[in-house]
């Protein structure tokens, strides 16, 4: 860690006001987050969580900020500073006063005014063109891509929508790495903890608690199946049990709006097909059936040869708040998925494509 990035304590409590509600911005398991500005730029600042049952004990904290200083990406949210300071204070317990250790664990982020992917995805204005959307899947396989490519490799094992943020012209940039891990060897592990959301999780995590980067393929083809989705359009009861005639009925659903939106119809329905067949392949129970990102990210590059760079910029779009704070239902397919493989379950593949394509028309 250096030291020209550590951010005192009192400065940081200034800022958010004594880390304030009125300041608080987000809430996870893992810690709280504020907003506040620090030298004229406006920050989120991560107040890690001391319960030590989450594992968040000193050689966790010092690995993740260790990581997050090697980081530097346009897809990634960029680390601006860190605290880590250990004070004495005096407090009441049984109506006698004591010295008590208390050690705070602050990370401090870029902030973003486009918020979190998660906000954005049932709102009814946005992103209506495929060109912005294709742009947002691309860019998190780039993020991903990156944080995979790293010596040791870094995997996010927290992947999905409320983690990907927006800036104002709908970049997306991969954001909490509270629950990332540097690996060596063979780039697998097996934990005994919890890590991640659970509807996000791939099979063999879920049964085994098996990690590597594949879990990470595995939660971004859920991504991309939610921002293929979209907000509208996608609702309608498909009476069947068959993804192709699912991934059909998306894809000519976005033919129809391309067809409105854009100059280059045929060669933007091909990307929305590619990227639904791409979204199936990430979500396959065998993870070594899931292609790696990078082989995928030179798949999504081909489909960009015949439209000019001008269709493919994002257009600078004002972010409204959705008033609801109910979250999109996520899929509860992977548990029993997850079953059916562990025995040994033949059709449990089947299972979990029926599952995928009944959650994607809800």
């Amino acid at each position: 860690m250096t030291a020209e990035k550590r951010i005192p304590l009192h400065i940081l409590r200034e800022i958010t006001n004594g880390f304030s509600e009125h300041s608080r911005i987000g809430r996870g398991g893992y810690g709280d987050v504020y907003k506040g500005v620090y030298s004229g730029r406006e920050i989120a600042v991560k107040l890690l969580h001391v319960d030590t049952v989450l594992g968040h004990d000193d050689r966790q904290y010092i690995n993740e900020v260790g990581n997050l200083l090697k980081v530097k990406h346009p897809n990634i949210v960029q680390l601006l500073g860190y605290c880590y300071e250990i004070q004495n204070e005096l407090i009441e317990h049984n109506g006698a006063n004591h010295f008590t250790r208390h050690v705070y664990r602050v990370l401090c982020f870029e902030y973003l005014q486009g918020g979190s992917l998660d906000k954005h995805l049932r709102e009814e204005s946005f992103a209506p063109d495929w060109s912005t959307r294709y742009k947002i899947i691309k860019g998190i396989c780039e993020g991903l891509n990156f944080l995979h490519s790293c010596e040791p490799p870094i995997f996010h094992l927290d992947l999905k929508p409320a983690n990907i943020l927006l800036d104002s012209s709908m970049a997306p940039k991969l954001a909490d790495f509270g629950l990332s891990r540097l690996f060596g060897g063979s780039h697998t592990h097996v934990t005994n903890r919890v890590v991640g959301t659970e509807a996000y999780m791939p099979p063999e995590f879920i049964k085994d608690a098996y990690i590597s980067h594949k879990n990470d393929v595995f939660s971004l083809g859920l991504v991309m199946i939610e921002i293929i989705k979209g907000s509208s359009g996608y609702s309608g009861y498909i009476e069947t049990d068959e993804v192709g005639q699912f991934t059909q009925k998306v894809l000519g659903n976005w033919k129809n709006r391309i067809k409105a939106t854009s100059e280059y119809p045929l060669e933007e329905s091909h990307q929305v097909q590619i990227c639904i067949d791409t979204a199936m392949r990430f979500v396959e129970p065998d993870r070594n059936n899931r292609p790696n990102i990078a082989e995928v990210l030179d798949i999504l590059s081909k489909t960009e040869t015949h439209i000019p760079k001008r269709q493919l910029h994002f257009p600078v779009i004002l972010f409204s708040r959705s008033k609801g704070e109910n979250q999109q239902r996520l899929p509860h397919w992977t548990l029993l998925e997850a079953a059916a493989v562990a025995s040994g379950d033949s059709g449990g593949r089947e299972e979990m494509q029926r599952g995928v394509a009944q959650w994607l028309v809800q």
